[in-house]
């Protein structure tokens, strides 16, 4: 099969949905900016005795963290899905 003989498919995304595409996806990688900066830190913590119970804090902190991701996912499915007015979860199509 050749190029020419291949149709584009083409999606169509509202203003208001892509709008909030946009908005979940700098929040899932602020979290995941998050995620590392508290597991970095709390590695380079854990080198002094001294520091250690903040080295634990922080990785607690990563570890919370790391559950909110999926708490994003879900709001995002369930925001894009009323927009849309759909009674079902919206695609997993950039899923963040």
């Amino acid at each position: 099969m050749s190029t020419a003989d291949r149709t584009d498919l083409t999606f169509r995304i509202g203003h208001d949905e892509l709008v909030i595409r946009q908005r979940y996806e700098a929040l899932s990688i602020a979290n995941d900016i998050l995620v590392g900066t508290w597991f970095i830190v709390g590695s380079i913590l854990f080198f002094s005795a001294s520091t250690s119970t903040a080295a634990i804090w922080l990785f607690l902190a990563g570890s919370v963290e790391m559950i909110i991701r999926p708490i994003i996912r879900l709001a995002r499915k369930v925001h894009v899905a009323k927009v849309r007015g759909d009674s079902k979860y919206a695609s997993s199509a950039m899923d963040f």
